[in-house]
Parts: structure tokens; sequence; C-alpha cells
């Protein structure tokens, strides 16, 4: 109708897995920025930064064996895996950073409550790159 496909069953699944993956992440990194900020005494852009580079990793591991496991990276496919999910992941680090440092220092907000706000943009950024190379479907092309 209207020209519009419906999106596959498994892409809508895959989509409500990513995202639940991305909510506990999400609470995951805020706690280890509070951990990092309030308890170690981390400037808060600093402790963002680690923050996220070890929710990358954790959220690699669980989309690997849930959202995406049937076409899941195994063996030394993992490695090159998390390597490409790094580079799509840690492409967004700016873009949330930079979010969370006007969000701070323009909006007023505290850290806490910025970095869910910055978090939001990449999500589907992050979502499409990984799916389309971190977990594609078809090898890359020789040549």
């Amino acid at each position: 109708m209207y020209g519009l496909a419906r999106p596959e069953r498994a892409t809508v699944e895959r989509l409500g897995q990513f995202v639940t993956v991305g909510a506990l992440a999400t609470g995951l990194q805020t706690g280890l920025l509070w951990l990092f900020t309030d308890v170690g005494g981390l400037y808060y852009l600093l402790a963002a930064v680690i923050a996220i580079e070890i929710t990358i990793l954790s959220q690699y591991v669980v989309n690997n064996a849930w959202t995406f496991a049937e076409r899941s990276n195994d063996g030394a496919d993992f490695l090159s895996g998390m390597l490409r999910t790094n580079l799509v992941r840690g492409s967004a680090i700016p873009i949330q950073t930079g979010l969370l440092w006007l969000f701070v220092t323009y909006g007023g907000l505290g850290v806490l409550l910025a970095n869910l706000c910055a978090i939001l943009p990449s999500g589907v950024y992050r979502y499409v790159l990984d799916a389309r190379w971190t977990w594609r479907t078809t090898p890359p092309e020789d040549g």
C-alpha cells in the first residue's frame, strides 16, 4: 500500500533485540560514567570515552550471541567483527561526547542526564552500520 514495503519479521525482531541490548548498555554506560566521575573523580569526558568503550565490547558480545545469532561471528571472525564494531561505534564516540559536552555546557544538564540524551541520536547510525557491516550477510568481494 502506498508503495511502502513492510519490513520482514526477522528485521523487526532483530531491531527489537538491538534496542533491548542498547537499553541495557545504556544502563551499564550510565552506571560506569557515574562510577568513574563521582567515585573515581575522572573528568566527565574522559570517563565517558572509557565507559563507551566498555559498553562497545559488551554490546558486541551480546549482539553477536543473540541479536545476530543466525549470522554470528565465530572463531577468527569474532575478533574481526569486534574490530568492525569498534570502528562503527568508535566513529560515534566524537558525536556522543560532543553532544554530551554541548548538553552539559550550554544545556545546563547534569552529566548523567546529558549522557542519556547524547546516546539516542547515534543509535540508528550504529544499528544500520552494524547490521550491514559488522554482521554482514554476504562476504566481502575479493578483488
